[in-house]
């Protein structure tokens, strides 16, 4: 659609059609609302009776409204807003929200109703909130517009929510009360007709008013869209993005012949399009408002070295261990700062990091103990932890902090821990833009957020590399291989042929289809030599017992060939085998795996990890949407669980970073470019020291007709 969303936030006018006085009643909530949040604008109440509606004149169709209207709301029987869309349109009115339930989320007739208002819409170029929302909020004081039957307008800040269910937005806004948090935008878009998150993070990451924009999501409308517009709201604007997504278990993961097909579910591809967008994913509403806060009201730390400083001994542990376990460093001071702790602070303090105050620690101790650590070059941020004893001035301790913060250019987070003895404290520190935590893990955990955001921000290699391939070969071979039919599975030498098509490095290797053609193959490939069975039928050569290794000479391959095919048609007897392929052995190094497997919704991911015959079971894999950029494959290989092994362990050797890297981004780029690539397994790539290169030592590719 052509027009933006802007009379949807900022409106002059606004028709409530569906307005009422009947208590308890969403009409009269939505008007409620807006009266009592002091809308600035003009408003129409439509009524087919009523000749007012809490003292505001009502009209009987928005026909009979004299003036121009920016946004109608609609609170009226599904079967009616079709009609009403349309006259709407008749009246000129660019924004619409259809708070009614009753659409596609009920099916069956919902779902007729639902496409005829969007096609109403897009056919006027009217922009749809809804249907089956809350509605939407904007707290700027030229507008305030509390167009929703939330309880109550919720207070100014700089945080935009925006989420797909309605009732999850009620509970937020309590909750957002209760920690005094305030919010920009506030958006439920329901079953997003026309309006989507795509729409509403484009206008927040323009919205100046917006510092931070969280979500609550339950699906995305477009995989590769989404990563584009969010990625230019966190990399180029350094607008912090913090996402709920449900829907997280693994039933929705299907068997596949690969194994990246057997690995992959959904909820993999929205890890990939969160990570790759600069997203932080948090696990639900309450750790979504931990770093909102931190994020609206801190700067971003410039490393991941922390300070604690603490009056008890074992909270600053449980900081401690909390701040490492999430890639947290406590930083080591330096001379200065430990001899300036020595002179200012008791005998019995602890001058190293976590500082300990000692628990008879007036707010003068605390104020000299942050203000020293904070001027250290060696500390990125401080966590301030509070037990409230006897002896503890926890209101003058909470004002010390704000004044030690305007000094640097560091974030500070505090734990008071408690609730009640430590509430007039807390009130301070948070009115005065200091987040605090009811205990110390959530501090650490938060902070290690923004530290994450932070580094990516400065992460370069954001751009899409520029790879020689041979793209036509690649695509008729795959045409040739379909010849028509829906799907066929390559084997590991026609596989391979198309994996040499973007320049993966192969082993030299032989189709052999009788023990006459060994002697030919062995011209060309040097002893030792590997045999593997060749059929479309048989994916998991292993299992079938059709694979030998380290073949010495021609007499060990003429028996290792007719031992093959005798397994494979044991193992299958109605399977097709083309032959036995003789590869050349690889040396010794590092196996992993690359694979890409096909999302529906939102086309090829690529998956990688260490691999073997023991993938499926370690799982210690991830995954990108394709295509990617160069960053994105440097971090995929620094993200799994096992890079140690990567780097050297035991006395070997690092590996090749930099051709997986380049491995990577050939098989992001072909399955990319040829969608008829369902999955794919390079398992494994074997990698050889840094500098020595890697190479496929088995593949498998399934193709499936991109209409299929």
């Amino acid at each position: 659609m052509t027009n933006d969303i802007d009379t949807i936030f900022n409106p002059t006018s606004i028709a409530i059609v569906g307005a009422t006085n009947r208590p308890q009643s969403v009409g009269q909530a939505v008007v409620r609302n807006l009266i009592q949040g002091e809308f600035q604008g003009v408003l129409y109440p439509v009524h087919p009776v009523l000749k007012s509606i809490f003292g505001v004149k009502a009209y009987k169709t928005l026909g009979d409204i004299p003036d121009p209207v920016d946004l109608v709301i609609i609170i009226i029987k599904p079967e009616m807003v079709p009609a009403l869309m349309e006259d709407a349109a008749q009246k000129g009115i660019s924004s619409a929200m259809v708070i009614t339930a009753g659409f596609k989320e009920v099916g069956g007739q919902g779902v007729v109703l639902e496409k005829r208002i969007q096609a109403v819409a897009a056919c006027h170029n009217i922009r749809l909130v809804g249907p089956n929302c809350l509605g939407v909020i904007n707290t700027a004081a030229d507008v305030r517009m509390n167009a929703s039957f939330a309880r109550k307008m919720p207070r100014p800040g700089n945080i935009a929510f925006i989420s797909q269910s309605g009732a999850l937005c009620t509970s937020v806004l309590d909750y957002a009360e209760g920690r005094k948090i305030g919010f920009s935008k506030f958006i439920s878009f329901g079953n997003k007709a026309d309006v989507n998150e795509i729409d509403l993070l484009r206008y927040l990451g323009e919205d100046p008013a917006t510092k931070v924009i969280c979500m609550y999501l339950e699906d995305l409308s477009a995989g590769q869209e989404f990563i584009r517009v969010a990625s230019d709201i966190s990399w180029n604007k350094g607008k912090p993005i913090l996402a709920v997504k449900s829907g997280t278990s693994s039933e929705g993961a299907r068997a596949a012949a690969s194994h990246t097909g057997s690995l992959v579910g959904t909820d993999s591809a929205y890890d990939a399009i969160f990570l790759q967008s600069g997203i932080q994913r948090v696990e639900g509403v309450n750790e979504l408002f931990h770093y909102a806060m931190a994020f609206s009201r801190q700067p971003l730390p410039k490393g991941r070295r922390i300070a604690i400083v603490t009056n008890a001994g074992g909270p600053g542990i449980m900081a401690t261990d909390a701040a490492v376990r999430h890639g947290l460093h406590l930083s080591t001071f330096s001379p200065e700062t430990e001899a300036r702790l020595k002179q200012f602070l008791p005998p019995t303090a602890n001058i190293h990091n976590p500082v300990d105050v000692i628990g008879d620690a007036t707010h003068e101790r605390y104020e000299i103990a942050l203000k020293t650590v904070m001027q250290d070059e060696n500390v990125d941020g401080a966590i301030v932890l509070l037990t409230p004893q006897a002896m503890t001035d926890i209101l003058e301790t909470a004002q010390i902090v704000p004044s030690v913060a305007k000094g640097v250019d560091k974030p500070i987070l505090c734990s008071f821990m408690g609730i009640v003895d430590v509430s007039e404290g807390v009130a301070h520190l948070e009115t005065n833009g200091i987040p605090n935590y009811v205990f110390p893990e959530a501090a650490s955990r938060t902070m290690a957020a923004m530290a994450r955001f932070g580094e990516r921000l400065a992460m370069g290699n954001r751009v899409l590399p520029e790879l020689a391939c041979n793209r036509d070969h690649a695509a008729s071979l795959i045409r040739a291989k379909l010849n028509g039919n829906l799907k066929c599975y390559l084997p590991e030498k026609e596989a391979a042929d198309l994996l040499d098509s973007y320049g993966l490095p192969l082993l030299a290797s032989r189709l052999v289809t009788s023990p006459e053609g060994i002697d030919a193959a062995v011209e060309s490939i040097r002893f030792p030599v590997a045999m593997k069975i060749v059929s479309r039928d048989i994916v998991h050569k292993v299992d079938a017992g059709g694979v030998r290794l380290n073949i010495a000479d021609a007499a060990q391959a003429r028996e290792a060939f007719g031992q093959i095919l005798e397994k494979g048609r044991c193992y299958n007897p109605d399977a097709h085998i083309d032959g036995v392929l003789m590869q050349e052995m690889a040396g010794k190094g590092v196996e992993v795996i690359i694979g890409c497997a096909r999302d529906p919704k939102f086309g090829p991911i690529v998956m990688f990890g260490l691999g073997g015959t023991l993938v499926e079971a370690i799982k210690d894999v991830t995954f990108r949407l394709a295509p990617m950029h160069i960053a994105s494959a440097e971090k995929m290989i620094r993200s799994i669980k096992t890079f140690n092994v990567l780097q050297g362990i035991r006395g070997n050797p690092p590996s090749d970073l930099e051709a997986i890297k380049t491995c990577i981004l050939q098989v992001s780029t072909l399955v990319a470019n040829h969608p008829e690539i369902s999955e794919l397994d390079i398992n494994p790539l074997i990698v050889y020291p840094e500098g020595k290169g890697a190479v496929v030592a088995d593949c498998r590719i399934m193709l499936r007709a991109a209409d299929a």
